[in-house]
């Protein structure tokens, strides 16, 4: 039986809505409720919580929801080892028999389970903007067509507990970043549909619209802005050295090798951040960059060939050499081997799970 995760900042009275509905459904559930300090004026709705049934713990200042997240899974980590963990918000928006379905699907399964709403409805126009912009660059960053990228219902099988506790990220970035690690870890994902539901226009919720989608797009635009500086040099030397030789290939190859050194200085530091096996990150950048090379001499030379300027040949022939160098990258060449600890594990010396909880307290 899975344990439900809510991680709770200033909630209303449906948080305690949520866990009795939870209690009243299956009365063997065991809810956890991490208060990510909301401070003395929101006892009652905790203290709701826990009549109802709910384990509390509190954190003594507010740190984010993805730090919430991560405080109750290594928590559970030691009170809960070898169990599934299903993550919930604590608003309302998801029901109880949505959260109870997402967690018969968990059950015996290696992959990340996501609760995605269909976005029907009366939908606000800013959460269905929202979601609509989220979904397309996740898909353009990370590969994967996921209709919810920012649902907060997921199941954790209980072999990713440890690995889950130990992404970075403390807001609301750090649910995207599980997503955004899941291909390098080799973690499938799998949807499970949920009703749509909003509140007074969603006016409940803690996600500010600017500061935090900035957040959450934050590892999507690092994505990007690598491979567009060095697309960006790429294309400048690329007219320089035509201007000065006229030949393609020659250009092509200049500033290719250029840019490939920008490129792979700033995934492997900036973006992707992976440490060690520079040897083989290396040749495999070298082979794709070869690949790359050899395509784009020959698409441009193709398309200069029918007649259009050589540049417009050149941007035309790397649009999709772009997008295909991007997933290589992220899903070979810097994969890092990244895999999830065994279940129980904890997720690291420096963060492990019993350092994390001496940092809740238990309320009341």
């Amino acid at each position: 039986m899975a344990v439900i995760l809510i991680p709770s900042y200033e909630p209303t009275g449906r948080l305690a809505d949520v866990v009795s509905g939870l209690r009243r459904l299956d009365p063997a559930v065991h809810v956890l409720v991490v208060d990510d300090g909301s401070g003395p004026a929101y006892t009652g709705p905790f203290d709701a919580a826990r009549a109802a049934g709910a384990e509390v713990v509190q954190l003594p200042l507010n740190r984010g929801k993805g730090a919430a997240l991560k405080a109750g899974l290594r928590r559970l980590l030691v009170t809960h080892p070898g169990e599934d963990v299903v993550t919930a918000d604590s608003d309302g928006q998801h029901t109880p028999a949505d959260i109870l379905r997402v967690v018969r699907a968990t059950a015996g399964q290696a992959s990340l389970i996501l609760g995605c709403r269909g976005f029907s409805g009366a939908v606000p126009a800013a959460s269905r903007f929202g979601n609509a912009v989220a979904r397309w660059s996740f898909r353009m960053a990370a590969g994967l067509a996921i209709s919810d990228t920012q649902t907060g219902l997921r199941g954790i099988p209980a072999r990713l507990v440890g690995w889950a506790s130990g992404i970075p990220g403390t807001r609301f970035e750090y649910e995207q970043n599980v997503l955004l690690r899941c291909p390098g870890a080799g973690v499938a994902v799998r949807e499970v549909p949920i009703e749509t539901l909003y509140f007074d226009h969603n006016a409940g919720t803690h996600f500010r619209p600017v500061a935090d989608s900035v957040r959450v797009l934050l590892p999507v635009l690092l994505f990007a802005c690598s491979s567009l500086a060095a697309f960006a040099v790429d294309t400048a030397v690329f007219v320089v050295l035509y201007g000065l030789t006229a030949s393609i290939p020659w250009s092509i190859a200049g500033a290719r090798v250029l840019s490939a050194g920008v490129n792979f200085v700033l995934n492997g530091t900036v973006v992707f951040r992976r440490a060690g096996r520079l040897g083989r990150a290396v040749a495999g950048y070298v082979v794709l960059a070869l690949g790359l090379l050899a395509a784009s001499v020959a698409g441009t030379t193709l398309l200069a060939g029918l007649g259009l300027p050589a540049a417009a040949a050149k941007l035309i022939t790397e649009a999709p050499l772009f997008v295909l160098s991007y997933h290589l990258q992220r899903r070979l060449i810097f994969a890092g081997r990244e895999r999830p600890a065994p279940a129980g594990a904890n997720p690291s010396p420096r963060h492990n799970a019993l350092t994390e909880t001496s940092k809740v307290r238990l309320a009341g």
